[in-house]
């Protein structure tokens, strides 16, 4: 006999058919509560028919079961191997969850004569391009572009796939064609911009860039409300104001935001000022990562018996040392990488966090759409997005007094949190450089070496034109940067020659371990700095490895990074007012010995006593940052700006 008690109780002897028939025609009527229901119910009854499955795989996608969608595709695949829409609505989960690997398993398994359409081969080139095979993914984008020779999202990722092979002007025509197939794709517009900058080819800088901001008042004008894709990441490194960064992050902000319902506000109770705080910091960089080389000895330096700490981490296990250290740095490791921005903010929502400091922001692989459920009653943005977040569901950005003046707060949608000396935490433990020489890395042994490794795409046309300006008067220097492929070197070198600079003293060193950069960069005598986008974690390395800087800041927070860790290590007089003052400044110092010796003194002198490499003085500081945040919170009052101390 049937074992029945697992049936709804009033299942019908007579069969499947109305729990199916209600449970499709509610997937119609996109009820997706009412379809989960009676299509569960139709599976439980005993239904094998593939169709349910994915009505029920789709449903429970719908209502943010994730776990349960991917379960029900699973089970609709095992039935009928060969049916695409299965494995669609299959990999349509997994690719919401992140799993990217598993998704393109998915898609490898389905059988060669199963029907393939445009979505199937743009889905698996996103996952693809997203487990580190652009160049296949190249090759489904462009199968895909068979069938839809006019969509330009595919158009976008067959161009994100080309930049990840630094093929930077074949990217930068294929979102040409996305924007022009599209003239609301703001995104498009942006990257038209930025990838000219990856490329160094500077011939339509000007107008890509005008082009990109006309776009974005546009969107502005047209999206009230609803928030555009518009990758204010792309902005950080053009000549901008903080109004247009505002709004290019208030946008995306709202866009991800798009349909969310925040989650219910945690009562607080007196029980909450007597115990620990609980900090949650969520990323995906918590391995060997510029962000972790950065924070990981903060981490270790918080104060247990007042702080209960959380990292949680949506990103990969590169089984580093780096990786191992953050595992032992925190009370909670919880890896989230498996779940969607809503199961992460349930989490961390029934971990009882009290403020929540997203990593990320706008950069990529973030799950920044985590903090519009409003999982805790303090959000705060810090040290991995180099802007404000333009959300008004974070209450808070962590900064300092040089990058996020008061004055300044015209251009954050959060309120400002000044710490007190650098904003930028550090790590002492980092290694000290290893002894080399400058024949190991191709350097002319004589030569006045100025070396600048940020990356290719921070240098605009006024920033070169002031290095050729230098090197001009310093005659036999060299200048080192940073490889960023073929198509940077080229345009580089043609633009010095084009400029009057003999090609042959740029120098390019290809990325290697952060252990052997730190090696190399002690060759240099002087770092030129980028604006309007300054050298982050590059300046801390340069200054670890007693190497000064020349900077030159501007009026957004990305411009004055290297100035706050000069002011911190009490080298003024590298930061200068204008370019005239920059290439002064630079050519003395070339030109002093003795001067640039007392200046790399001093430096070393900061670096070892002062306040920039200081992470136990850095972890109570930030605390007393998160204290004053919580007090607020706990007195009702709404978050305001909190000054340096």
């Amino acid at each position: 006999m049937r074992n029945t008690a697992h049936l709804p109780s009033s299942a019908p002897r007579k069969g499947l058919a109305p729990y199916q028939h209600r449970g499709h025609e509610f997937l119609r009527q996109k009820q997706w509560s009412q379809a989960e229901r009676e299509l569960a119910n139709a599976v439980r009854y005993g239904s094998r028919e593939a169709l349910d499955w994915i009505g029920l795989s789709i449903a429970r996608w719908k209502l943010d079961d994730l776990d349960g969608s991917v379960a029900a595709g699973r089970k609709a695949l095992e039935l009928q191997p060969g049916n695409t829409t299965a494995c669609m609505v299959l990999t349509q989960a997994l690719i919401a969850q992140q799993r990217f690997a598993e998704a393109a398993q998915v898609f490898e398994a389905l059988p060669a004569g199963a029907p393939r359409d445009h979505d199937f081969h743009l889905n698996y080139g996103i996952c693809l391009l997203r487990t580190q095979r652009p160049q296949e993914a190249i090759g489904e984008f462009l199968q895909a572009l068979q069938y839809r020779m006019d969509a330009a999202p595919t158009h976008t990722q067959l161009g994100l796939a080309f930049r990840e092979l630094k093929l930077y002007e074949e990217a930068v025509e294929c979102f040409r064609t996305a924007a022009a197939l599209d003239p609301h794709h703001v995104a498009a517009r942006a990257f038209v911009a930025h990838l000219d900058q990856f490329a160094c080819r500077w011939t339509s800088f000007t107008a890509n860039r005008e082009e990109y901001l006309r776009a974005l008042h546009e969107a502005a004008r047209r999206c009230t409300g609803q928030g555009a894709e518009s990758t204010p990441f792309a902005l950080v490194a053009m000549p901008h104001s903080r109004e247009d960064f505002l709004l290019a992050a208030r946008l995306e902000s709202r866009r991800l935001a798009r349909g969310v319902k925040p989650l219910p506000a945690r009562p607080l109770t007196a029980a909450d000022a007597r115990r620990r705080l609980r900090i949650g910091y969520l990323s995906c960089d918590f391995h060997q990562h510029a962000t972790a080389l950065l924070i990981t000895e903060m981490f270790e330096r918080h104060d247990r018996d007042r702080f209960e700490v959380f990292l949680y981490s949506h990103g990969v296990d590169d089984g580093s040392p780096v990786r191992e250290r953050l595992r032992r740095a925190a009370e909670h490791f919880v890896d989230v990488a498996p779940l969607s921005p809503a199961a992460i903010a349930r989490r961390v929502h029934d971990d009882g966090i009290d403020i929540l400091v997203d990593l990320k922001g706008h950069t990529t692989d973030n799950r920044f759409t985590t903090l519009a459920y409003r999982p805790t009653p303090v959000q705060a943005s810090f040290l991995g997005f180099p802007g404000t977040t333009g959300a008004d569901y974070v209450d808070y950005f962590i900064g300092d007094r040089h990058v996020t003046p008061l004055a300044h707060a015209d251009g954050y949608s959060e309120k400002i949190a000044q710490m007190p000396h650098c904003y930028q935490p550090n790590d002492r433990q980092r290694p000290k450089p290893v002894p080399s020489t400058r024949a190991q890395w191709g350097l002319p042994e004589q030569a006045f070496l100025f070396a600048c490794f940020n990356q290719p795409y921070k240098i605009i046309p006024e920033t070169f034109e002031a290095w050729m300006d230098i090197l001009r008067d310093v005659p036999g220097s060299c200048l080192w940067l940073l490889d960023g492929g073929p198509q940077a070197c080229t345009n580089l070198r043609a633009q010095a020659e084009a400029r009057g600079v003999d090609p042959q003293r740029l120098i390019f060193g290809a990325p290697v371990t952060p252990a052997h950069h730190l090696s190399r960069l002690v060759h240099a005598d002087l770092m030129l700095d980028t604006w309007p986008c300054n050298a982050h974690t590059t300046a801390s390395d340069a200054v670890w490895a007693g190497l000064p800087i020349v900077t030159l800041p501007g009026e957004t927070f990305a411009s004055r990074v290297a100035a706050s860790l000069l002011y911190t290590l009490d080298l003024p007089e590298l930061v200068c007012a204008d370019v005239e003052a920059y290439k002064r400044t630079a050519v003395a110092l070339a030109r002093d010995p003795a001067r640039l010796a007392q200046l790399r003194s001093r430096l070393a002198h900061g670096r070892d006593h002062g306040p920039l490499f200081d992470s136990t003085r850095f972890a109570r500081d930030i605390e007393a940052l998160y204290a004053r945040m919580w007090e607020r919170r706990l007195a009702g009052q709404s978050p305001d700006h909190l000054p340096a101390a």
